[in-house]
């Protein structure tokens, strides 16, 4: 018996960091809030490239991926689902953030947690996120995640 595809959503996010500070973005959405770097997967396009392509766009930073920190999914209302990757990353070089607003961002900063508690952010998750990588959450590697197929 067929069955009908479930319409699923692909998002890659990094948490940037340098030391004490991350790389927020001020969003043009969402209230013009601060966030984590991230967007959606493009068709063709894999995690790890998206995370890479969407931290440049947003930022200006070029980043190097350094593990995954988290693989969610999620089941919205009405058989929706999205699936998102979480990476941490460090800045590849010393790329000042983008203070230029464009279609999609209003400009991007360096934060400390402290100056993330002062800022908008789109709910308490940037926080979350934020706080649990400064004390250490686990970063897994990046080769868990693999195309199919693929050797071991």
């Amino acid at each position: 018996m067929a069955r009908e595809p479930i319409p699923t959503w692909f998002f890659a996010l990094a948490v940037v960091r340098q030391g004490r500070r991350f790389l927020a973005v001020h969003e043009r959405e969402h209230g013009q809030s601060w966030s984590l770097p991230g967007g959606r997967v493009e068709p063709g396009e894999g995690f790890a490239a998206a995370a890479l392509r969407e931290t440049l766009e947003e930022t200006g930073v070029p980043v190097v991926l350094e593990g995954i920190l988290r693989v969610e999914h999620t089941v919205l209302p009405h058989g929706v689902a999205r699936v998102r990757v979480i990476f941490a990353a460090r800045p590849a070089d010393d790329a000042p953030p983008k203070r230029e607003a464009d279609d999609d961002t209003l400009g991007a900063a360096w934060v400390t947690l402290e100056e993330l508690a002062t800022l908008p952010t789109r709910g308490d998750e940037v926080r979350r996120i934020f706080g649990a990588v400064a004390d250490g959450a686990p970063v897994f590697p990046l080769s868990l995640l693999r195309a199919e197929g693929t050797p071991f």
